[in-house]
């Protein structure tokens, strides 16, 4: 199977990515796009992020050989509704999502009889929206394709050939151990952030302004990680709630016996597990997934 046209569902941080980079790394082929918000789609027009912007989901996926669910998880089984009547029997349905178990339900109900296979870019940042995509966010990072049971071969294949064509490095993987593997990866690391910052700018004896104006290198860093889509982790909370709460019973296992040492006064303790999470850490560089000159990377001033 030969993927020529690609049809894109929501224009953001992703969709908008996608299509920057199929142009940028001259595929081949055409693409469409289609995003509810009138605003966006203008903008992206503007942008160029797709061959063609389409008023409707409808005339964006009429031809496509793969369509490209980026909208947020929630959202999913609608936006696949609205493009049921025109989508081709022959097209691969496939997402972006960041919950798998879900996605794959929503879009089987929506569109029985489609080849659906849903995948996972594991690649973003804190920004969104159709001024926020760019062609290189895919080089050098994980794609996690979940294909389902008795999936067409040619089709996976099309989808994987895809996908590394942007430059990303594909696995495949079953979707209810992506969403086991995510929840610790990324779900939980976003949630902690969302508290921490939340925490910080509630507490009585210290003013926001303090909180804003001392901001050292963790708690800012964890600032960026809070600055996320609301509607997109809002959904994936709620969609991929039971590996989440099953990986956050741990964390909090875990945290009550930090706790325990802190007022013990057991160093060792403390020691131990700093050293085995700072092995994590260079393992994470060696992975290419982070850079190791210091503070992330990030260009100072003089």
């Amino acid at each position: 199977m030969t993927i020529r046209r690609v049809a894109i569902i929501g224009l953001g941080l992703l969709g908008g990515s996608i299509g920057l980079a199929v142009k940028a790394r001259g595929l081949g082929i055409t693409t469409t796009g289609h995003d509810r918000n009138p605003q966006v789609r203008a903008t992206a027009a503007e942008r160029g992020l797709v061959d063609q912007v389409c008023e409707t989901a409808a005339g964006a996926v009429a031809e496509a050989d793969l369509v490209i669910l980026c909208v947020p998880v929630g959202a999913m089984g609608a936006a696949a509704s609205d493009l049921a009547p025109a989508l081709p029997a022959h097209a691969i349905v496939s997402d972006v999502g960041s919950s798998k178990a879900a996605v794959a339900e929503a879009l089987a109900a929506a569109l029985p009889g489609a080849c659906i296979i849903p995948a996972h870019p594991v690649a973003g940042t804190e920004q969104s929206g159709p001024e926020a995509g760019f062609a290189t966010l895919f080089a050098g990072r994980w794609c996690i394709i979940t294909p389902p049971e008795g999936c067409d071969p040619a089709a996976l294949a099309a989808l994987s050939d895809f996908w590394t064509a942007l430059g990303s490095k594909v696995e495949l993987m079953d979707a209810a151990h992506h969403d086991l593997v995510l929840a610790v990866t990324s779900h939980i690391p976003h949630l902690i952030a969302y508290t921490i910052v939340g925490t910080a700018s509630d507490l009585e004896d210290v003013t926001q302004s303090e909180v804003i104006k001392y901001s050292a290198g963790g708690f800012r860093d964890f600032t960026r990680i809070a600055a996320s889509d609301p509607v997109m982790w809002r959904d994936v909370f709620l969609t991929n709630r039971g590996a989440v709460l099953e990986m956050l019973g741990r964390f909090s296992e875990d945290l009550t016996a930090l706790q325990r040492a802190i007022r013990s006064g057991d160093g060792d303790t403390l020691f131990d597990l700093f050293t085995r999470t700072r092995a994590i850490r260079r393992q994470v560089i060696e992975q290419g997934q982070d850079d190791e000159r210091p503070d992330f990377g990030r260009e100072h001033g003089a």
